[in-house]
């Protein structure tokens, strides 16, 4: 799983659907692994993406898995530094989740990685 996708996910069980606590999801126990290969840096994909993150709960995140270097403030414009812009690209869309857990802040489920896979599926009294 990729922080990218993360930045986008909140628990989906019913009660904490209106929680604030329920984004972003905690990471927990997980194997990281990085593919500088698989994609390619491309600053303007960085740049269009980079308004629809959401930074505060990304520098949560990324503080969770031992990455502690996003600046507190969200890069915008043009004017942002090319070295920036790279580690923000390998943290997002080249490292990956492959094994552990995320955690919802309000109701504590705890839901599985395996294979890079996230697993979703709620038991019934949740859904």
């Amino acid at each position: 799983m990729k922080l990218l996708t993360a930045n986008f996910i909140s628990c989906p069980v019913r009660t904490c659907k209106t929680s604030p606590t329920s984004f972003p999801l905690h990471f927990k126990d997980c194997e990281l692994a990085c593919d500088p290969d698989g994609n390619p840096y491309s600053r303007e994909t960085l740049l269009g993406v980079l308004p629809r993150l959401e930074w505060d709960a990304l520098r949560t995140s990324a503080g969770e898995l031992g990455f502690t270097e996003l600046p507190v403030e969200k890069p915008e414009g043009e004017v942002v530094g090319e070295e920036v812009l790279r580690r923000i690209w390998e943290l997002l869309v080249q490292t990956h989740v492959v094994t552990g857990k995320m955690v919802c802040g309000n109701c504590a489920y705890e839901f599985g990685i395996q294979s890079g896979i996230a697993n979703f599926l709620l038991p019934g009294h949740l859904v």
